[in-house]
């Protein structure tokens, strides 16, 4: 009978051996490569948790800088950038007062067609989306003109109809007839529903409702915010700061509603965005000196 040679019995062993190791080997990798992923996944939300709280340090530093008792020293809502730096986060805050913002509430049919004219839409298109918002806001079921009440949304095939009353988010107004997204994309750093005014206040008005006053061109525009910027707080315009027609920007009032734009970048590139509308007021239940009406944050990179 012929017996198995040893060599060949260890033969064997040596590649189950060496089959194991390799199996073991594969299984440290993956273990490793799962390890280093999670830890890569922990540090990118570490890194947005904290952008996000500095870029809220951002906001937290308008609101202190806006109720500044040195005329000099406060902060100007006129869309100006202000930089610090926070727990070495580069912080960039732009502040506009919604007192400078065509108010979706109160504007008439001319002040909104000049909206949507001012960013590229044909006259009948801007006229009947003008009259469609009057719609949605009065308390009637009487269209206008070009206008929409019930009737017009059903044959749209719409299962909602206008609210007949004011909204109640700037947003509000992309459920208006004719409007879409990329068109609200277009006119939302220009509205607000904030305001009160039947107008934009042009000494805080950000350049896109600028362009919705009388004989405003862009070039005009820029030139107001230009100079506007140019004027330290509390100080007279280097220039005469003039609208189209010669009538004077006086550089005040305001109210106490602003949007605050606060963008927060890491040492190692990561950012944050966080965009607000806050009303100054006194301390109530919240603990804070403002009420948040509108927030967005997250737009992180």
């Amino acid at each position: 009978m012929m017996r198995a040679h040893p060599f060949g019995q260890r033969g064997v062993a040596l590649v189950l051996v060496l089959w194991a190791i390799a199996l073991m080997a594969v299984l440290l990798g993956s273990f490793a490569l799962i390890a280093h992923t999670e830890q890569l996944e922990s540090r990118h939300v570490f890194d947005a948790v904290t952008a996000r709280y500095d870029a809220q340090a951002g906001l937290e530093r308008a609101v202190f800088e806006l109720r500044n008792s040195d005329p000099a020293q406060r902060w100007v809502a006129d869309g100006r950038p202000y930089e610090f730096v926070f727990d070495k986060a580069k912080v960039s805050v732009e502040i506009n007062d919604e007192s400078g913002k065509v108010d979706l509430n109160v504007a008439d049919e001319t002040m909104l067609t000049s909206l949507f004219i001012s960013v590229g839409v044909e006259m009948d298109r801007a006229a009947a989306l003008a009259d469609a918002i009057a719609d949605w806001r009065d308390p009637d079921d009487l269209p206008r003109p070009n206008g929409a009440e019930v009737a017009e949304y059903k044959n749209a095939g719409l299962a909602y109809g206008p609210r007949n009353a004011t909204f109640q988010t700037p947003s509000e107004v992309q459920q208006v007839l004719g409007m879409d997204y990329e068109l609200y994309r277009k006119i939302e750093p220009a509205v607000t529903i904030f305001s009160g005014s039947a107008t934009p206040n042009p000494a805080f008005a950000p350049f896109e409702a600028l362009r919705t006053l009388p004989n405003m061109t862009d070039d005009f525009a820029r030139q107001i915010i230009e100079l506007r910027q140019q004027t330290l707080p509390g100080q007279p315009s280097p220039q005469p700061l003039t609208l189209p027609d010669g009538t004077p920007i006086v550089v005040n009032g305001g109210g106490l509603t602003y949007s605050v734009k606060c963008r927060a970048v890491l040492p190692n590139g990561v950012s944050t965005v966080l965009d607000a509308s806050i009303r100054l007021g006194g301390v109530g239940t919240t603990g804070r000196p403002y009420t948040i009406l509108r927030w967005r944050d997250g737009e992180a990179s």
